[in-house]
């Protein structure tokens, strides 16, 4: 499960900026994010399926998923943390990709996955999960998305704070340059939670009770689960991009960022 804001082609200095929680069983090994040996890919890494939530390259792509929150899953399903390193490391364009795992979505359990050429401003939505029965694969408008573990933009309660919270921010940035650590701090560390009344009803009340709020932190059965990394990618007119992560090493919260130039 995971939560992301982003402004796309909506903003005179930044073509691009997205703000991403990752949430995940602590007890799952993860690689904070680097850049990947023998690669030109800048992203975290889980190491149980090898694939990532979110990853750059320097040819100026950007790949980012979330899980589709449902009851049921495929016992034999290809891993979805490979799709974004796919993407990354081939040579089609995002609709053309994205019209390649439509044909195969069906080997996956849910998910949404966003696509992104920044050379060529172009960014496609995909899910296996859509509204109606056939998979979609749907142009990203310019303006503020979220999209948690439902399709793009559902207003789930924690969805429609974060947006809004975002806007709010943004707007006292006004045309100027954004704050990373205050971004990160006002709008990614949220615990404020929904009303039961207004939660999805997909999980057991108490469950999904705990899944409601913007970072995520509770003890269930199966061991702590919650927000493990919280990233920013912050890219400039100029092609430089920033790539900000905080992430939870050992019960204790690390910060770094990388900053290179798209080629």
């Amino acid at each position: 499960m995971c939560i992301t804001v982003f402004l796309w082609q909506a903003h005179p200095l930044y073509p691009f900026l997205l703000l991403l929680n990752r949430d995940e069983y602590h007890s799952r090994p993860t690689k904070p994010a680097g850049w990947w040996e023998g690669e030109d890919i800048i992203g975290g890494k889980d190491e149980v399926g090898g694939g990532t939530w979110l990853a750059c390259s320097k040819n100026g792509r950007v790949a980012f998923l979330t899980n589709f929150r449902e009851t049921e899953s495929l016992p034999s399903a290809r891993t979805r943390g490979d799709l974004p390193v796919r993407f990354l490391k081939c040579k089609k364009d995002p609709a053309e990709f994205a019209d390649e795992i439509i044909q195969e979505s069906d080997q996956y359990n849910g998910f949404n996955l966003i696509l992104a050429d920044l050379h060529s401003k172009t960014m496609v939505y995909v899910t296996n999960r859509p509204k109606e029965n056939k998979p979609a694969a749907l142009q990203v408008s310019p303006g503020i998305h979220v999209l948690t573990n439902s399709s793009l933009d559902t207003p789930w309660p924690k969805a429609q704070r974060l947006r809004h919270n975002f806007k709010e921010l943004m707007d006292t940035y006004n045309e100027g340059e954004v704050h990373v650590h205050e971004m990160v701090e006002n709008l990614m560390m949220d615990t404020t939670k929904a009303d039961k009344s207004l939660l999805p009803g997909i999980y057991p009340p108490q469950f999904e009770h705990q899944l409601s709020s913007i970072f995520i932190d509770f003890n269930p059965p199966q061991g702590r689960y919650g927000t493990r990394s919280i990233s920013a990618v912050v890219v400039k007119d100029s092609g430089e991009v920033c790539f900000h992560e905080r992430y939870l090493e050992d019960d204790s919260w690390k910060e770094h960022a990388i900053t290179y130039q798209i080629e």
